[in-house]
């Protein structure tokens, strides 16, 4: 291997050695095995530009143009075009996760789910252009030592988020990296200028043995550099926190009453578990035997502060659980009908959650562990790394069965309340608004105004179920919803919460479950399908109240519905059966169910959705034309190289011409193909010496054997009959002589020789040579121009 391959191959496993230490900070670690794939591509476009030679700009250029394509390839592909080429849709989008990024890492507890697409192109992407900055400056300019401020760089950003757990693992892996590129660099100075001082030890008998090599020092001094840098912070003080600590770990600490918490967003996860291929149970539930588990809906956080991008959990104060029964809920009055049920939640071994899925509103716990409690959401937290994972827990909760004349006749909620919870950004479309007052314009007060709002989004607006929609953020995010009226809960729910906002009804988000499936034991299964958001909307004398907006999903409250009682759910098995007996030439399912049904999902199956985006069977035959050439595209450019060779090698082997100037032109021809056929396979040409003795280069390199050496030195031969003599004489057979010669150098080298030969061959680089000699003519011929252009009209020429 050569010295810079083995340099560039050592500031790839450096940046990777380095990057390790972000390995605790995101879960699960196997980002890191995509990361180490993408640097290895950016390193090896480097190591193959660097060969043709290009300038050491096009170089740093054409890594970065890769490194771009490679993420837009990852992250982008929807938005770019052909899936393969970034463009304006597609530097938006990456501005959208960037932003997400930047706010998951506020807010998630370490270590961070790898499902947010933000905190993963925000590793990735950081990953590769640190690597990019340690090639360039390492391999492109052999200045290894500085390359060592973007290693630190990265190391530092990790050593500030982390939790201090094994930082001393990380250090050593990481200072490890940048001594190997320093004695890559080092080995390959060597190899070029030897040793440079004395100082080495005697032998037995008193002699010097000659110098000391640089590398042994410069290893001596890296390896006590090392040691000093391992022992120093052992004697200094120590210093909790990292970068973010105010929400690093996400809880606060101690057992007392203070503490605060910036809480997980799980909306980030959330779109994974409903895409799952199998929908693995996480949660496993026992109830009364009385309890409607068609509502038991399990609430894991409420998101209260919308900031215009998303929805997330406000900042709370926590403290230890209550021992006994929880406070009443906020706004609850007692003449609302309440009934009190006991829940055992049984998490399996795979699901960890750092909040404690609970019916709401809870009104006691019994659970083990390091667990703390937020008054304002009446959640249950995590402390000191406490998780869900394998965790068997008791809640009593209340089952709230208020009527819609009590949510009706709600009075306004305090000042403080609703001035917390109605707060709206700037940058809301005015869209959300003007939407939220046509929907309800017949609505003579709040509820009225909510159930408006529930069935435009699961009735009659028009809107689809889609779990392939991303979730999207940014100011407009719900005018994008609003307009294309696809979806998924996320986006039902932010609507929702956003557009009641905007008639001064206090509204938040909260996440968690939905009813899971009954069993036959008696249990009730909870999957990851069943993830879920809705939102809750505050009504002074009842509280936080859940509504469903998202059709398909969950269960409409019984309040919401006309002439419900509030007290249950109606019987909803007759309506059932007379829509399964009604004749098949009936209009349709949905022409024959009311709006009542529909609400409690007593109608029967309506036709099969349509795909979104709709409109006939199938892609268009230009959608599939565009990805056929596209795909092509993605093939031929990395097959570009042995394409062109394979053809050139026929043009130059299958030359024909009869005339003394075609037979001399076929010969150089043929001359030029065995020098190229030699340079892939390893013998570079050395344009200074004659034909004679390139041909005698060629077989001494080449080890050929005595067959294939003649025929290297007839081809020679022609060659200078053609340079020198003054009636050339035709010489023939001069194509099979190269073929002679292929066979033989094939013989003599290894299998990865061969096969750079075939797809990667060196002598490619004369394409570039090529162009670079083209433009250079062009700009010649422009400087030559313009001075003309610049004379004065009245100045001859």
């Amino acid at each position: 291997m050569s010295g810079r391959a083995r340099l560039a191959l050592c500031a790839w496993a450096a940046t990777l050695m380095v990057a390790c230490a972000l390995l605790p900070l995101v879960e699960p670690a196997t980002w890191i095995l995509q990361a180490a794939f993408l640097l290895a591509v950016q390193t090896g476009v480097g190591a193959a530009t660097r060969r043709v030679p290009l300038a050491r700009p096009l170089t740093v250029a054409a890594q970065a143009l890769v490194t771009l394509v490679l993420l837009t390839v990852v992250f982008a592909r929807e938005q770019a075009f052909l899936g393969l080429f970034p463009g304006p849709d597609a530097f938006v989008y990456f501005a959208d996760l960037l932003q997400q990024g930047t706010d998951d890492i506020a807010r998630f507890a370490i270590p961070a789910p790898l499902s947010s697409d933000g905190i993963r192109l925000m590793i990735i992407g950081g990953v590769l252009v640190i690597g990019l900055a340690v090639d360039t400056l390492a391999v492109t300019f052999r200045s290894a030592a500085p390359a060592g401020l973007p290693l630190l760089a990265l190391y530092s950003v990790a050593a500030g988020l982390s939790d201090g757990g094994a930082d001393w693992l990380w250090f050593l892996v990481a200072a490890a990296g940048y001594l190997l590129l320093l004695l890559a660099e080092g080995r390959e100075r060597l190899s070029q200028w030897g040793r440079v001082f004395g100082g080495a030890p005697r032998t037995g008998g008193g002699e010097s043995t000659g110098p000391v090599a640089p590398v042994r020092t410069g290893r001596r001094i890296g390896m006590a550099a090392l040691g000093v840098a391992l022992v120093v912070p052992l004697a200094l003080p120590a210093m909790n926190g990292g970068l973010l600590d105010a929400a690093g770990t996400g809880v606060g600490s101690g057992s007392g009453g203070g503490g605060t918490i910036s809480a997980v967003n799980p909306l980030v996860a959330l779109r994974d578990n409903l895409n799952v291929d199998e929908d693995r149970q996480v949660l496993s539930l026992q109830t009364d035997d009385n309890t409607d588990v068609s509502s038991l809906y399990l609430r894991i956080v409420s998101l209260d502060d919308f900031d215009g991008t998303t929805w997330k959990p406000s900042k709370r104060s926590i403290r230890a659980v209550p021992d006994g029964a929880f406070p009443t809920p906020i706004g609850l009055g007692a003449d609302v009908k309440r009934a009190e049920i006991e829940t055992t939640v049984s998490a399996s071994g795979t699901y960890a959650q750092n909040w404690l899925p609970m019916p709401y509103p809870p009104s006691g716990v019994k659970i083990s562990g390091n667990w703390r409690y937020e008054p304002e959401g009446m959640t249950l937290v995590g402390d000191h790394g406490q998780t869900t994972r394998g965790a068997t827990y008791e809640v009593k909760s209340l089952e709230v069965r208020p009527t819609a004349e009590q949510l009706a006749a709600a009075p306004p909620p305090s000042a403080a309340l609703e001035r917390e919870y109605t707060k709206l950004p700037d940058s809301l479309p005015d869209v959300v608004a003007r939407t939220a007052r046509e929907v309800t314009s017949g609505a003579k007060n709040p509820y009225e105004q909510a159930v408006a709002l529930q069935d435009y989004f699961a009735l009659t607006g028009g809107f689809e179920y889609d779990t392939s929609v991303q979730v999207g953020s940014g100011s407009q995010a719900i005018a994008r919803f609003l307009r294309d009226k696809q979806g998924f809960c996320v986006h039902f729910s932010f609507a929702m919460a956003a557009m009641a906002r905007s008639l001064d009804i206090p509204a938040r988000v909260a996440v968690g479950f939905a009813p899971g499936s009954p069993q036959a034991d008696g249990s009730v299964s909870v999957g990851l399908k069943d993830a879920h958001a809705w939102p809750e909307l505050y009504f002074e004398g009842v509280g936080w109240t859940r509504f469903e907006p998202t059709p398909n999903r969950g269960s409409v409250p019984s309040y919401t519905v006309p002439d419900a009682s509030g007290s249950s759910l109606p019987d909803v098995t007759l309506p059932s059966q007379e829509a399964s007996t009604a004749p098949s030439a009936s209009p349709s399912a949905s022409e024959s169910c009311t709006a009542e049904q529909k609400k409690l999902e007593a109608c029967e199956s309506e036709a099969p959705a349509a795909v979104p985006g709709g409109g006939g069977g199938g892609p268009k035959w230009w959608v599939a034309l565009l990805w056929a050439l596209g795909g092509l595209a993605v093939l031929a450019i990395p097959a570009a190289p042995m394409l062109w060779r394979l053809r050139t090698r026929a043009v130059r082997l299958g030359a024909h011409g009869r005339s003394e100037a075609g037979a001399a032109a076929r010969t150089l021809a043929v001359w030029q193909e065995l020098t190229d056929t030699a340079w892939d396979h390893g013998i570079p040409p050395d344009e200074s010496q004659t034909p004679r003795k390139a041909a005698a280069r060629m077989v001494r390199l080449g080890h050929l054997d005595p067959s294939a050496a003649a025929a290297v030195h007839r081809v020679a031969d022609a060659v200078e009959q053609v340079l020198y003599a003054p009636r050339p004489r035709p010489t023939a057979g001069l194509a099979d002589d190269v073929r002679q010669v292929l066979g033989g150098l094939r013989s003599t080298v290894g299998r990865g020789t061969k096969l750079r030969a075939v797809i990667a061959p060196r002598s490619t680089a004369r394409v570039v040579w090529a162009l670079s000699e083209w433009w250079t003519g062009v700009t010649a011929r422009a400087a030559a121009a313009r001075p003309s252009l610049r004379r004065p009209s009245g100045q001859q020429g």
